[in-house]
């Protein structure tokens, strides 16, 4: 054990079988400490794979859509008209209703400098806030988890509904917890050497591998006996949410911690399959239908208890696709896109910003106009009340829609 290094230490322990949490870095810098909001909590919504967002936010009347998209393209008549340019895809009439509810906007031609068409290196800048050349191996989220202070910088701060933790909750001092569901992570606590190895006493092993392994054990079990504690008697169902699919569930989820009074400021969920490169048009439809009744059965339910006003939802791709269809009815990996934002305070409901530029092109891909930090920083320093500049290594526009 003496000659073994910490990080393969780490990987070959019994804390991996727990399937669900990722240990943090050791301390490097401590970032300047802020607060979290009072109440404030962030869903964001992941949508792996690559969503073409012209098929989703369709610019309708634009000729040159139908154009490069002479099967593929949504038909004008179908497209559930929001502006006089563009409109929802005809399966995501919840979020039009959101949309006419004035608690929803669309940005147009996110993304960011020099982008990279592959779906693990644009998913890692995107989630670790970085610049295209830039590698991190912490995450937005993360590195907001370890701005916090002490008395709030818990793992339950930020909680991911999944199987697996994403770098986007990994930070400098603290990561984030991964879970399927409360009650299933709370027994796989229970069992194993996970309790007992917490009431180690600190140094007792003579071995600062174990002891770190300690530390960041006992962090976790309070994190997971608060989450216990607080949702216990309420029952949150692996089957919530009125629409189809794991999304719906894992919104459920999600609203019924809500629900319950957790402290935690960031759920982080995904809906997967968007890499449409062959017969986009069912699989795309069925996924936007997915993603469309889950999030307005989620809004629903948090609408109920009056619990929305504090809630805000990002929800986000990797990257966009090309603007013209493949030969085999699908596209291929573009660069920017849209991204939707859901909240009860937003400042500019609608559309944030003009629709793509489909006559200017970066080599036959929508160029972005908005860099994506940017909608992150408005987030952190306006509703996580946070302080953007120290999180994300850099200053960017405040693009006040919130």
């Amino acid at each position: 054990m003496k000659n073994i290094n910490r990080r393969t230490f780490l990987q070959r322990s019994i804390l991996t079988s727990a399937g669900a949490l990722l240990l943090p870095d050791p301390l490097l810098n401590a970032m300047t400490a802020g607060s979290a909001a009072k109440n404030k909590k962030l869903v964001v919504i992941q949508l792996s794979g690559g969503n073409d967002g012209l098929n989703m936010i369709v610019p309708y009347a634009d000729p040159l859509y139908y154009k490069a998209r002479p099967t593929l393209s949504v038909l004008g008549n179908d497209v559930l008209k929001a502006s006089k340019y563009q409109g929802f895809n005809p399966v995501m009439k919840d979020l039009k209703d959101l949309y006419d509810q004035e608690r929803l906007t669309v940005i147009n031609s996110v993304g960011y400098p020099n982008p990279n068409r592959s779906h693990f290196r644009s998913m890692d800048i995107w989630q670790s806030a970085s610049d295209a050349d830039q590698y991190l191996n912490t995450g937005w989220i993360g590195r907001y988890l370890s701005s916090l202070p002490d008395d709030q910088r818990k793992p339950h701060m930020a909680i991911e509904v999944d199987s697996n933790i994403d770098l986007a909750l990994k930070g400098n001092t603290i990561t984030g917890l991964s879970m399927e569901h409360p009650e299933k992570l709370y027994d796989s606590l229970r069992r194993g050497l996970f309790r007992p190895l917490t009431r180690i006493n600190k140094g007792a092993t003579g071995n600062p591998n174990l002891d770190y392994i300690r530390n960041i054990m006992s962090e976790t079990v309070s994190s997971v006996d608060y989450i216990n504690q607080k949702t216990g008697n309420s029952k949150i169902s692996a089957e919530a949410g009125r629409g189809k699919g794991r999304l719906s569930s894992n919104l459920g989820i999600i609203a019924g911690m809500i629900k319950a009074g957790l402290s935690t400021s960031v759920y982080y969920t995904t809906l997967s399959g968007f890499d449409t490169h062959v017969n986009q048009k069912p699989r795309q439809t069925r996924l936007l239908k997915e993603l469309s009744e889950g999030v307005g059965s989620f809004v629903s339910e948090l609408d109920d208890g009056n619990y929305t006003d504090d809630v805000m939802i990002l929800i986000f791709s990797e990257f966009g696709r090309r603007v013209s269809q493949n030969a085999s009815n699908g596209t291929d990996h573009g660069c920017a896109n849209n991204i939707i934002l859901i909240g009860n305070g937003l400042k500019k409901p609608g559309f944030y910003n003009d629709p793509p530029d489909l006559r200017d092109l970066d080599k036959g891909d929508v160029k972005y106009q908005v860099d994506f930090r940017s909608v992150y920083a408005t987030i952190l320093n306006n509703h996580l009340n946070s302080n953007a500049g120290e999180i994300l290594g850099g200053e960017f526009p405040d693009l006040k829609f919130v």
